[in-house]
């Protein structure tokens, strides 16, 4: 099974109890800091990945994390169930599946938008405004420029790719012409 197959299955879990509980932000903020210590002192990922590092010895360096930052039972719990499941390190994983698992919950989906040169906070909300129709949610944009594209745009939902740049409708004219 793959890691984000398994990280989506602990996100699923975990969004449900952090709704129930109304903690969400904050437990999600807590496992992000949990994440940037372990980014920041990358021997920690490694002694939570270690096959050779018995369980016993996990748990009481984790325990002894979670002493010193004194997240919220939720986070500690969730934190202790991953170590138990030799998922500790994944962490980064779960947090990617949360975050997309909440945003789901809540109508949210993340767009990115390529433009070929910088585009004004005009052009931005039409974009939004649009994508917002088209979709149907609500969506969270990330802008980018690209000058290889020429201009136009390019727009990346999830998997779907709506190719609007003249470097693509070029592309498209000169297959349309090899082919006749």
């Amino acid at each position: 099974m793959s890691v984000t197959t398994i990280a989506n299955r602990y996100a699923r879990a975990l969004a449900d109890v952090i709704d129930e509980r109304h903690e969400t932000n904050e437990v999600v903020k807590e496992l992000i800091g949990f994440e940037r210590m372990m980014d920041d002192h990358s021997q920690l990922r490694d002694v939570f990945a270690s096959p050779v590092i018995p369980t016993e010895r996990k748990r009481a360096v984790l325990d002894e994390l979670i002493a010193r930052i004194s997240p919220r039972q939720t986070t500690a719990n969730f934190l202790q169930l991953l170590l138990s499941n030799s998922r500790l390190h994944d962490l980064d994983h779960m947090l990617r599946a949360l975050s997309n698992e909440l945003d789901s919950r809540m109508n949210i989906v993340s767009a990115e938008i390529t433009t070929a040169r910088e585009i004004s906070e005009k052009e931005k909300a039409a974009i939004q405004r649009q994508l917002n129709a088209t979709t149907g949610k609500e969506v969270r944009l990330q802008f980018q420029t690209d000058p290889a594209i020429i201009g136009g745009m390019v727009t990346r939902i999830g998997s779907l790719v709506y190719d609007g740049s003249i470097r693509n409708q070029l592309a498209q004219m000169k297959r349309r012409l090899m082919n006749q």
